[in-house]
Protein backbone atom coordinates (compact mmCIF):
# COMPACT_ATOMS: atom_id res chain seq x y z
CA UNK A 1 0.00 0.00 0.00
CA UNK A 2 2.78 2.46 0.84
CA UNK A 3 4.31 2.01 -2.59
CA UNK A 4 0.95 2.45 -4.28
CA UNK A 5 0.19 5.58 -2.26
CA UNK A 6 3.56 7.00 -3.26
CA UNK A 7 2.78 6.36 -6.89
CA UNK A 8 -0.61 8.04 -6.69
CA UNK A 9 1.00 11.09 -5.14
CA UNK A 10 2.75 11.74 -8.44
CA UNK A 11 -0.34 11.33 -10.62
CA UNK A 12 -0.72 14.32 -12.95
CA UNK A 13 -4.30 15.60 -12.75
CA UNK A 14 -5.83 18.51 -14.58
CA UNK A 15 -4.96 21.87 -13.03
CA UNK A 16 -7.54 23.01 -10.55
CA UNK A 17 -7.72 25.75 -8.00
CA UNK A 18 -6.85 24.50 -4.55
CA UNK A 19 -7.04 26.50 -1.38
CA UNK A 20 -3.54 25.91 0.00
CA UNK A 21 -3.23 26.66 3.71
CA UNK A 22 0.05 28.52 3.41
CA UNK A 23 -1.07 30.95 0.68
CA UNK A 24 -1.53 34.60 1.68
CA UNK A 25 -3.66 37.29 0.11
CA UNK A 26 -0.65 39.37 -0.78
CA UNK A 27 0.75 38.99 -4.27
CA UNK A 28 4.20 38.20 -2.93
CA UNK A 29 2.85 35.40 -0.78
CA UNK A 30 1.19 33.64 -3.69
CA UNK A 31 2.89 31.33 -6.15
CA UNK A 32 2.06 32.59 -9.60
CA UNK A 33 0.68 30.06 -12.01
CA UNK A 34 1.70 30.38 -15.64
CA UNK A 35 -0.03 28.89 -18.69
CA UNK A 36 2.92 26.55 -19.23
CA UNK A 37 3.00 25.26 -15.65
CA UNK A 38 2.38 21.51 -15.58
CA UNK A 39 0.56 19.83 -12.67
CA UNK A 40 3.74 18.11 -11.51
CA UNK A 41 5.70 21.35 -11.60
CA UNK A 42 3.00 23.15 -9.60
CA UNK A 43 3.07 20.33 -7.04
CA UNK A 44 6.86 20.60 -6.75
CA UNK A 45 6.72 24.37 -6.29
CA UNK A 46 4.08 24.02 -3.59
CA UNK A 47 6.13 21.36 -1.85
CA UNK A 48 9.34 23.37 -2.00
CA UNK A 49 7.64 26.56 -0.82
CA UNK A 50 5.94 24.77 2.04
CA UNK A 51 9.23 23.20 3.09
CA UNK A 52 11.08 26.51 3.08
CA UNK A 53 8.32 28.52 4.76
CA UNK A 54 7.61 25.97 7.49
CA UNK A 55 11.21 25.27 8.46
CA UNK A 56 12.77 27.71 10.94
CA UNK A 57 15.96 29.59 10.00
CA UNK A 58 18.94 27.43 10.72
CA UNK A 59 22.67 27.82 10.94
CA UNK A 60 24.16 25.06 8.79
CA UNK A 61 27.45 25.04 10.68
CA UNK A 62 25.75 24.33 13.99
CA UNK A 63 24.14 21.17 12.64
CA UNK A 64 25.37 18.01 14.35
CA UNK A 65 26.40 15.21 11.96
CA UNK A 66 24.25 12.06 11.96
CA UNK A 67 25.51 9.25 14.16
CA UNK A 68 26.01 7.03 11.12
CA UNK A 69 28.65 9.44 9.75
CA UNK A 70 30.93 9.19 12.80
CA UNK A 71 33.54 6.51 13.41
CA UNK A 72 32.92 4.83 16.79
CA UNK A 73 36.67 4.63 17.43
CA UNK A 74 37.93 8.06 16.36
CA UNK A 75 34.71 9.92 17.07
CA UNK A 76 35.11 12.01 13.89
CA UNK A 77 33.49 12.14 10.47
CA UNK A 78 34.70 9.24 8.37
CA UNK A 79 36.80 10.05 5.32
CA UNK A 80 37.16 6.41 4.21
CA UNK A 81 34.24 4.48 5.73
CA UNK A 82 34.35 0.71 5.44
CA UNK A 83 31.92 -2.04 6.38
CA UNK A 84 33.40 -4.99 8.25
CA UNK A 85 32.11 -8.55 8.45
CA UNK A 86 29.98 -7.84 11.52
CA UNK A 87 28.15 -5.04 9.73
CA UNK A 88 29.77 -2.18 11.65
CA UNK A 89 30.96 0.86 9.72
CA UNK A 90 34.26 2.39 10.82
CA UNK A 91 37.12 4.53 9.54
CA UNK A 92 39.47 2.41 7.43
CA UNK A 93 42.59 3.62 9.24
CA UNK A 94 41.09 2.66 12.61
CA UNK A 95 40.24 -0.82 11.35
CA UNK A 96 43.78 -1.32 10.06
CA UNK A 97 45.17 -0.10 13.38
CA UNK A 98 42.99 -2.51 15.35
CA UNK A 99 44.06 -5.41 13.14
CA UNK A 100 47.73 -4.44 13.39
CA UNK A 101 47.52 -4.30 17.19
CA UNK A 102 45.26 -7.38 17.51
CA UNK A 103 42.69 -5.38 19.42
CA UNK A 104 38.89 -5.54 19.22
CA UNK A 105 36.62 -3.16 21.18
CA UNK A 106 33.21 -4.27 22.38
CA UNK A 107 30.34 -1.81 22.52
CA UNK A 108 28.48 -2.06 25.78
CA UNK A 109 24.97 -1.07 24.69
CA UNK A 110 24.37 -4.17 22.57
CA UNK A 111 27.52 -6.11 23.51
CA UNK A 112 28.49 -6.26 19.83
CA UNK A 113 32.06 -6.92 18.77
CA UNK A 114 33.30 -5.87 15.32
CA UNK A 115 34.70 -8.63 13.14
CA UNK A 116 37.55 -7.31 10.99
CA UNK A 117 38.04 -10.41 8.82
CA UNK A 118 36.42 -8.71 5.80
CA UNK A 119 36.73 -5.00 4.99
CA UNK A 120 34.66 -3.47 2.16
CA UNK A 121 34.66 0.25 1.22
CA UNK A 122 31.29 1.90 1.81
CA UNK A 123 31.19 4.25 -1.17
CA UNK A 124 27.53 5.12 -0.69
CA UNK A 125 28.15 6.38 2.85
CA UNK A 126 31.27 8.25 1.74
CA UNK A 127 29.22 10.11 -0.87
CA UNK A 128 26.52 10.87 1.68
CA UNK A 129 29.11 12.31 4.10
CA UNK A 130 30.61 14.54 1.40
CA UNK A 131 27.15 15.76 0.40
CA UNK A 132 26.33 16.51 4.04
CA UNK A 133 29.54 18.50 4.44
CA UNK A 134 28.82 20.49 1.28
CA UNK A 135 25.26 21.26 2.31
CA UNK A 136 26.25 22.35 5.83
CA UNK A 137 29.37 24.28 4.77
CA UNK A 138 31.69 21.90 6.63
CA UNK A 139 35.16 20.97 5.38
CA UNK A 140 35.18 17.37 4.16
CA UNK A 141 36.98 14.96 6.50
CA UNK A 142 40.56 13.94 5.79
CA UNK A 143 41.83 10.38 6.20
CA UNK A 144 43.36 9.66 9.59
CA UNK A 145 47.10 9.18 9.56
CA UNK A 146 48.04 5.54 10.32
CA UNK A 147 50.24 6.65 13.23
CA UNK A 148 47.44 8.71 14.75
CA UNK A 149 45.01 5.81 14.30
CA UNK A 150 47.36 3.48 16.16
CA UNK A 151 47.74 6.04 18.94
CA UNK A 152 43.96 6.14 19.34
CA UNK A 153 43.81 2.37 19.60
CA UNK A 154 46.80 2.22 21.96
CA UNK A 155 45.06 4.74 24.21
CA UNK A 156 42.12 2.37 24.47
CA UNK A 157 44.38 -0.59 25.13
CA UNK A 158 46.33 1.31 27.80
CA UNK A 159 43.17 2.20 29.69
CA UNK A 160 42.01 -1.42 29.53
CA UNK A 161 45.35 -2.76 30.71
CA UNK A 162 45.30 -0.57 33.81
CA UNK A 163 42.22 -2.42 35.05
CA UNK A 164 42.50 -5.99 33.74
CA UNK A 165 40.23 -7.57 36.35
CA UNK A 166 37.28 -5.19 36.14
CA UNK A 167 34.82 -4.11 33.52
CA UNK A 168 36.08 -0.81 32.17
CA UNK A 169 33.51 1.83 31.30
CA UNK A 170 35.05 4.93 29.77
CA UNK A 171 33.53 8.10 28.47
CA UNK A 172 34.35 9.67 25.16
CA UNK A 173 36.20 12.47 26.94
CA UNK A 174 38.63 10.01 28.51
CA UNK A 175 39.08 8.30 25.17
CA UNK A 176 39.95 11.52 23.37
CA UNK A 177 42.14 12.71 26.24
CA UNK A 178 44.12 9.48 26.17
CA UNK A 179 44.75 9.97 22.47
CA UNK A 180 45.67 13.65 22.85
CA UNK A 181 48.39 12.77 25.36
CA UNK A 182 50.21 10.94 22.57
CA UNK A 183 52.51 13.50 20.91
CA UNK A 184 51.76 12.54 17.29
CA UNK A 185 47.97 12.77 17.40
CA UNK A 186 46.41 15.61 15.43
CA UNK A 187 44.98 17.80 18.19
CA UNK A 188 43.49 20.34 15.80
CA UNK A 189 40.76 18.04 14.54
CA UNK A 190 37.49 19.59 15.80
CA UNK A 191 35.59 16.39 15.02
CA UNK A 192 37.29 14.65 17.95
CA UNK A 193 34.75 16.35 20.18
CA UNK A 194 32.08 14.00 18.81
CA UNK A 195 31.73 10.26 19.21
CA UNK A 196 29.17 7.65 18.32
CA UNK A 197 28.78 3.96 17.63
CA UNK A 198 26.88 2.34 14.80
CA UNK A 199 24.95 0.46 17.48
CA UNK A 200 24.66 3.27 20.03
CA UNK A 201 22.30 6.21 19.70
CA UNK A 202 23.89 8.54 22.25
CA UNK A 203 26.33 11.27 21.18
CA UNK A 204 28.54 13.17 23.59
CA UNK A 205 30.00 16.61 22.93
CA UNK A 206 32.30 18.68 25.07
CA UNK A 207 29.29 20.31 26.72
CA UNK A 208 26.93 17.34 26.98
CA UNK A 209 26.57 15.22 30.08
CA UNK A 210 25.63 11.74 28.72
CA UNK A 211 28.77 9.84 27.73
CA UNK A 212 29.29 7.23 25.09
CA UNK A 213 30.16 4.14 27.08
CA UNK A 214 32.42 1.49 25.71
CA UNK A 215 33.65 -1.74 27.23
CA UNK A 216 37.09 -2.59 25.94
CA UNK A 217 38.17 -6.23 25.74
CA UNK A 218 40.90 -8.01 23.78
CA UNK A 219 40.04 -9.76 20.54
CA UNK A 220 38.56 -13.22 20.97
CA UNK A 221 39.75 -16.35 19.23
CA UNK A 222 37.07 -18.65 17.85
CA UNK A 223 39.32 -21.63 18.46
CA UNK A 224 39.80 -20.83 22.11
CA UNK A 225 36.56 -21.61 23.91
CA UNK A 226 37.88 -20.68 27.33
CA UNK A 227 38.90 -17.14 26.38
CA UNK A 228 35.65 -16.57 24.50
CA UNK A 229 33.64 -17.76 27.45
CA UNK A 230 35.58 -15.57 29.86
CA UNK A 231 35.06 -12.47 27.73
CA UNK A 232 31.39 -13.26 27.24
CA UNK A 233 30.86 -13.84 30.95
CA UNK A 234 32.07 -10.32 31.58
CA UNK A 235 29.72 -8.95 28.97
CA UNK A 236 26.70 -10.82 30.29
CA UNK A 237 27.07 -11.37 34.04
CA UNK A 238 23.33 -12.07 34.32
CA UNK A 239 22.98 -15.00 31.92
CA UNK A 240 20.29 -17.48 32.88
CA UNK A 241 20.46 -21.16 33.58
CA UNK A 242 18.71 -22.06 30.33
CA UNK A 243 21.34 -20.24 28.32
CA UNK A 244 24.16 -21.84 30.30
CA UNK A 245 22.77 -25.32 29.68
CA UNK A 246 22.47 -24.68 25.95
CA UNK A 247 26.00 -23.27 25.77
CA UNK A 248 27.42 -26.34 27.48
CA UNK A 249 25.79 -28.63 24.92
CA UNK A 250 26.71 -26.43 21.95
CA UNK A 251 30.38 -26.59 22.95
CA UNK A 252 30.30 -30.34 23.56
CA UNK A 253 32.71 -32.51 21.54
CA UNK A 254 29.87 -35.00 21.02
CA UNK A 255 27.90 -34.46 17.81
CA UNK A 256 24.65 -35.83 19.24
CA UNK A 257 24.84 -33.33 22.13
CA UNK A 258 25.19 -30.45 19.68
CA UNK A 259 22.26 -31.79 17.65
CA UNK A 260 20.09 -31.95 20.78
CA UNK A 261 21.09 -28.39 21.69
CA UNK A 262 20.24 -26.79 18.33
CA UNK A 263 16.97 -28.71 18.07
CA UNK A 264 16.06 -27.59 21.58
CA UNK A 265 16.99 -23.98 20.80
CA UNK A 266 14.85 -24.07 17.66
CA UNK A 267 11.84 -25.40 19.59
CA UNK A 268 12.22 -22.94 22.47
CA UNK A 269 12.51 -19.87 20.24
CA UNK A 270 9.63 -20.95 18.02
CA UNK A 271 6.94 -20.38 20.64
CA UNK A 272 7.35 -17.19 22.67
CA UNK A 273 8.69 -13.70 22.15
CA UNK A 274 10.34 -13.61 25.58
CA UNK A 275 12.46 -16.67 24.82
CA UNK A 276 13.66 -15.14 21.54
CA UNK A 277 14.71 -11.94 23.28
CA UNK A 278 16.22 -13.73 26.28
CA UNK A 279 18.34 -16.15 24.27
CA UNK A 280 19.66 -13.79 21.59
CA UNK A 281 22.86 -13.04 23.50
CA UNK A 282 26.40 -12.48 22.21
CA UNK A 283 27.56 -15.69 23.91
CA UNK A 284 24.90 -17.81 22.26
CA UNK A 285 25.35 -16.19 18.85
CA UNK A 286 29.09 -16.74 19.11
CA UNK A 287 28.52 -20.42 19.88
CA UNK A 288 26.21 -20.79 16.87
CA UNK A 289 28.60 -19.27 14.33
CA UNK A 290 30.80 -22.34 13.70
CA UNK A 291 27.70 -24.57 13.52
CA UNK A 292 26.19 -22.71 10.57
CA UNK A 293 28.60 -24.38 8.15
CA UNK A 294 28.55 -27.78 9.87
CA UNK A 295 28.96 -30.81 7.62
CA UNK A 296 26.11 -32.49 9.50
CA UNK A 297 22.77 -31.59 7.94
CA UNK A 298 20.79 -31.81 11.19
CA UNK A 299 23.10 -29.33 12.90
CA UNK A 300 23.23 -26.87 10.01
CA UNK A 301 19.49 -26.93 9.29
CA UNK A 302 18.40 -26.50 12.91
CA UNK A 303 21.03 -23.84 13.62
CA UNK A 304 19.86 -21.67 10.73
CA UNK A 305 16.21 -22.36 11.60
CA UNK A 306 16.88 -21.16 15.15
CA UNK A 307 18.33 -17.97 13.68
CA UNK A 308 15.10 -17.48 11.74
CA UNK A 309 13.18 -17.57 15.02
CA UNK A 310 15.60 -15.23 16.79
CA UNK A 311 15.46 -12.74 13.92
CA UNK A 312 11.69 -12.36 14.24
CA UNK A 313 12.12 -9.86 17.08
CA UNK A 314 13.04 -6.33 16.00
CA UNK A 315 15.45 -5.90 18.90
CA UNK A 316 17.46 -8.91 17.69
CA UNK A 317 17.90 -7.99 14.02
CA UNK A 318 20.86 -5.63 14.38
CA UNK A 319 22.43 -7.90 17.02
CA UNK A 320 22.50 -10.81 14.60
CA UNK A 321 24.10 -8.76 11.83
CA UNK A 322 26.63 -7.30 14.27
CA UNK A 323 27.58 -10.80 15.40
CA UNK A 324 29.01 -11.57 11.94
CA UNK A 325 26.31 -14.01 10.85
CA UNK A 326 25.64 -12.53 7.39
CA UNK A 327 28.80 -13.83 5.61
CA UNK A 328 28.13 -17.30 7.05
CA UNK A 329 24.51 -17.21 5.90
CA UNK A 330 25.72 -16.19 2.44
CA UNK A 331 27.97 -19.26 2.41
CA UNK A 332 24.91 -21.38 3.21
CA UNK A 333 23.04 -19.79 0.30
CA UNK A 334 25.92 -20.71 -1.99
CA UNK A 335 26.61 -24.27 -0.85
CA UNK A 336 24.53 -25.33 2.14
CA UNK A 337 21.98 -28.12 2.42
CA UNK A 338 18.73 -27.31 0.53
CA UNK A 339 16.63 -26.98 3.69
CA UNK A 340 19.31 -24.81 5.27
CA UNK A 341 19.27 -22.58 2.17
CA UNK A 342 15.54 -22.16 2.63
CA UNK A 343 16.02 -21.02 6.23
CA UNK A 344 19.01 -18.81 5.33
CA UNK A 345 16.96 -16.89 2.77
CA UNK A 346 14.31 -16.49 5.45
CA UNK A 347 16.86 -15.07 7.90
CA UNK A 348 18.11 -12.52 5.37
CA UNK A 349 14.53 -11.57 4.52
CA UNK A 350 13.83 -10.99 8.22
CA UNK A 351 17.06 -9.05 8.83
CA UNK A 352 16.45 -6.87 5.76
CA UNK A 353 13.28 -5.51 7.34
CA UNK A 354 15.48 -3.33 9.56
CA UNK A 355 16.67 -0.23 7.69
CA UNK A 356 19.98 -0.29 9.58
CA UNK A 357 20.81 -3.69 8.05
CA UNK A 358 19.91 -3.16 4.39
CA UNK A 359 23.16 -1.56 3.24
CA UNK A 360 25.39 -3.92 5.24
CA UNK A 361 23.66 -7.03 3.88
CA UNK A 362 24.08 -5.76 0.32
CA UNK A 363 27.72 -4.76 0.76
CA UNK A 364 28.61 -8.11 2.32
CA UNK A 365 27.51 -9.90 -0.86
CA UNK A 366 24.02 -11.30 -0.29
CA UNK A 367 22.45 -9.95 -3.49
CA UNK A 368 24.00 -12.33 -6.02
CA UNK A 369 23.25 -15.61 -4.18
CA UNK A 370 19.70 -14.41 -3.50
CA UNK A 371 19.29 -13.83 -7.24
CA UNK A 372 20.54 -17.37 -7.93
CA UNK A 373 18.02 -18.82 -5.49
CA UNK A 374 15.15 -17.36 -7.50
CA UNK A 375 15.65 -20.47 -9.66
CA UNK A 376 15.59 -22.83 -6.68
CA UNK A 377 13.36 -25.90 -6.83
CA UNK A 378 12.06 -25.06 -3.35
CA UNK A 379 9.07 -22.70 -3.62
CA UNK A 380 9.54 -21.22 -0.15
CA UNK A 381 13.21 -20.50 -0.87
CA UNK A 382 12.23 -18.65 -4.04
CA UNK A 383 9.57 -16.60 -2.28
CA UNK A 384 11.76 -15.62 0.69
CA UNK A 385 14.61 -14.71 -1.67
CA UNK A 386 12.52 -12.40 -3.83
CA UNK A 387 10.97 -10.67 -0.79
CA UNK A 388 14.46 -10.22 0.66
CA UNK A 389 15.52 -8.65 -2.64
CA UNK A 390 12.51 -6.34 -2.54
CA UNK A 391 13.42 -4.96 0.89
CA UNK A 392 17.13 -4.72 0.04
CA UNK A 393 16.38 -2.91 -3.23
CA UNK A 394 14.68 -0.11 -1.30
CA UNK A 395 18.23 1.19 -0.78
CA UNK A 396 19.80 3.00 -3.74
CA UNK A 397 23.24 1.40 -3.36
CA UNK A 398 21.70 -2.08 -3.51
CA UNK A 399 19.66 -1.17 -6.60
CA UNK A 400 22.85 -0.07 -8.34
CA UNK A 401 24.55 -3.35 -7.41
CA UNK A 402 21.62 -5.39 -8.66
CA UNK A 403 21.64 -3.54 -11.98
CA UNK A 404 25.37 -4.24 -12.38
CA UNK A 405 24.74 -7.91 -11.57
CA UNK A 406 22.35 -8.08 -14.53
CA UNK A 407 19.30 -8.76 -12.40
CA UNK A 408 16.82 -6.78 -14.53
CA UNK A 409 16.72 -9.19 -17.53
CA UNK A 410 16.47 -12.13 -15.12
CA UNK A 411 13.52 -10.61 -13.28
CA UNK A 412 11.76 -9.69 -16.51
CA UNK A 413 12.31 -13.22 -17.76
CA UNK A 414 10.46 -14.50 -14.71
CA UNK A 415 7.47 -12.24 -15.44
CA UNK A 416 6.76 -13.80 -18.82
CA UNK A 417 5.59 -17.21 -17.57
CA UNK A 418 3.83 -15.64 -14.57
CA UNK A 419 6.42 -17.00 -12.16
CA UNK A 420 5.93 -15.36 -8.71
CA UNK A 421 4.68 -12.40 -10.69
CA UNK A 422 3.28 -10.35 -7.82
CA UNK A 423 6.53 -10.45 -5.85
CA UNK A 424 8.68 -9.86 -8.92
CA UNK A 425 6.62 -6.75 -9.72
CA UNK A 426 7.45 -5.31 -6.31
CA UNK A 427 11.18 -5.52 -7.04
CA UNK A 428 10.77 -4.12 -10.56
CA UNK A 429 8.75 -1.27 -9.08
CA UNK A 430 11.77 -0.21 -7.02
CA UNK A 431 13.92 -0.22 -10.17
CA UNK A 432 11.38 1.76 -12.21
CA UNK A 433 11.53 4.72 -9.85
CA UNK A 434 15.29 5.30 -10.05
CA UNK A 435 17.19 6.54 -13.15
CA UNK A 436 19.68 3.65 -13.34
CA UNK A 437 17.03 0.99 -12.87
CA UNK A 438 14.64 2.66 -15.32
CA UNK A 439 17.31 2.83 -18.03
CA UNK A 440 18.24 -0.82 -17.49
CA UNK A 441 14.59 -1.86 -17.71
CA UNK A 442 14.02 0.06 -20.94
CA UNK A 443 17.17 -1.52 -22.39
CA UNK A 444 15.96 -5.00 -21.40
CA UNK A 445 12.57 -4.63 -23.11
CA UNK A 446 10.50 -4.09 -19.99
CA UNK A 447 7.75 -2.16 -21.81
CA UNK A 448 7.07 -4.97 -24.26
CA UNK A 449 7.24 -7.59 -21.51
CA UNK A 450 4.80 -5.80 -19.21
CA UNK A 451 2.34 -4.90 -21.97
CA UNK A 452 2.23 -8.53 -23.14
CA UNK A 453 1.64 -9.57 -19.55
CA UNK A 454 -1.32 -7.17 -19.19
CA UNK A 455 -2.81 -8.16 -22.52
CA UNK A 456 -2.26 -11.88 -22.09
CA UNK A 457 -4.91 -14.52 -21.56
CA UNK A 458 -3.57 -15.78 -18.23
CA UNK A 459 -5.64 -15.00 -15.16
CA UNK A 460 -4.00 -12.38 -12.96
CA UNK A 461 -5.26 -10.85 -9.74
CA UNK A 462 -6.23 -7.20 -9.59
CA UNK A 463 -3.36 -6.49 -7.19
CA UNK A 464 -0.87 -7.97 -9.67
CA UNK A 465 -2.30 -5.80 -12.46
CA UNK A 466 -2.05 -2.75 -10.22
CA UNK A 467 1.60 -3.56 -9.46
CA UNK A 468 2.32 -3.99 -13.16
CA UNK A 469 0.70 -0.63 -13.95
CA UNK A 470 2.71 0.99 -11.16
CA UNK A 471 5.90 -0.29 -12.79
CA UNK A 472 4.78 1.07 -16.16
CA UNK A 473 3.96 4.41 -14.58
CA UNK A 474 7.47 4.59 -13.17
CA UNK A 475 8.89 3.75 -16.60
CA UNK A 476 6.70 6.43 -18.20
CA UNK A 477 8.99 9.01 -16.62
CA UNK A 478 11.63 7.80 -19.06
CA UNK A 479 10.50 10.54 -21.45
CA UNK A 480 10.22 10.27 -25.19
CA UNK A 481 12.03 6.96 -25.28
CA UNK A 482 9.26 5.33 -23.26
CA UNK A 483 6.60 6.79 -25.54
CA UNK A 484 8.31 5.40 -28.63
CA UNK A 485 8.60 1.94 -27.07
CA UNK A 486 5.00 2.06 -25.87
CA UNK A 487 3.66 2.91 -29.33
CA UNK A 488 5.71 0.11 -30.87
CA UNK A 489 3.89 -2.48 -28.74
CA UNK A 490 0.45 -0.77 -29.02
CA UNK A 491 0.23 -0.11 -25.31
CA UNK A 492 -2.60 2.43 -25.71
CA UNK A 493 -5.00 -0.27 -26.86
CA UNK A 494 -4.21 -2.49 -23.88
CA UNK A 495 -4.58 0.38 -21.42
CA UNK A 496 -7.82 1.57 -23.02
CA UNK A 497 -9.26 -1.91 -22.55
CA UNK A 498 -8.24 -1.87 -18.88
CA UNK A 499 -9.90 1.53 -18.41
CA UNK A 500 -13.18 -0.04 -19.53
CA UNK A 501 -12.94 -3.42 -17.77
CA UNK A 502 -10.60 -3.03 -14.79
CA UNK A 503 -11.28 -2.21 -11.16
CA UNK A 504 -11.31 1.37 -9.91
CA UNK A 505 -7.59 1.42 -9.02
CA UNK A 506 -6.65 -0.29 -12.29
CA UNK A 507 -8.70 2.23 -14.28
CA UNK A 508 -7.13 5.20 -12.50
CA UNK A 509 -3.58 3.98 -13.06
CA UNK A 510 -4.23 3.11 -16.69
CA UNK A 511 -5.70 6.57 -17.31
CA UNK A 512 -2.70 8.21 -15.66
CA UNK A 513 -0.26 6.39 -17.95
CA UNK A 514 -2.35 7.34 -20.98
CA UNK A 515 -2.12 10.98 -19.91
CA UNK A 516 1.66 10.67 -19.67
CA UNK A 517 1.77 9.28 -23.21
CA UNK A 518 -0.13 12.28 -24.58
CA UNK A 519 2.47 14.74 -23.33
CA UNK A 520 4.22 16.62 -26.12
CA UNK A 521 7.96 16.85 -26.55
CA UNK A 522 7.76 20.39 -25.16
CA UNK A 523 6.10 19.04 -22.01
CA UNK A 524 8.94 16.55 -21.54
CA UNK A 525 11.52 19.30 -21.94
CA UNK A 526 9.73 21.39 -19.32
CA UNK A 527 9.65 18.42 -16.95
CA UNK A 528 13.41 17.97 -17.36
CA UNK A 529 14.12 21.68 -16.84
CA UNK A 530 11.86 22.19 -13.83
CA UNK A 531 14.73 22.25 -11.37
CA UNK A 532 16.43 25.00 -13.38
CA UNK A 533 13.25 27.09 -13.68
CA UNK A 534 12.73 27.34 -9.91
CA UNK A 535 14.01 30.70 -8.66
CA UNK A 536 15.66 29.60 -5.42
CA UNK A 537 16.57 33.13 -4.32
CA UNK A 538 12.97 34.24 -4.75
CA UNK A 539 11.80 31.16 -2.86
CA UNK A 540 14.14 31.87 0.06
CA UNK A 541 13.14 35.53 0.11
CA UNK A 542 9.49 34.51 0.14
CA UNK A 543 10.04 32.15 3.08
CA UNK A 544 11.73 34.89 5.12
CA UNK A 545 8.83 37.25 4.35
CA UNK A 546 6.31 34.71 5.62
CA UNK A 547 8.32 34.09 8.81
Amino acid sequence: MEFQETVMRYVAHKPQEVDWGFEKDTEKGRIKETPTMTPRRKWKLMYLFNRFSSSPPRNPKSKEPPNEFLCPISGSLMAEPVIVTSGHTLENACVLACKALSFTPTFEEDSSTPDFSTVIPNLALKTAILNWCKFHCVDPPKPIDPINAKNLVRALMEIENKNPDTQIVISEKNLVQGAVESPTVNRNDPELTHSCSSSVDSVETAESTPSLQLVIHPSYNNNNNSSSSSSSDTLNPGFNEEEEELLAKLKSPQVFEIERAVISLRQITRSTESSRVRLCTPRLLLALRPLIMSRYSTIQVNTVAALVNLSLEDINKVKIVRSGMVPLLIDVLKGGFPEAQEHASGVLFSLALDDDNKTAIGVLGALEPLMHLLRSENERTRHDSVIALYHLSLVKSNRVRLVKLGSVPILLGMVKPGHMTGRIMLVLGNFAWCPDGRAAMLDAGAVECLVKFLGGTQLNSESTKESCLSVLYGLSHGGLRFRVLAKAVEMEEVLSKMVKEGSKCVREKAMTILEMMTMTSKDYEEEEMEEEVVDWEDMLELSHTQS
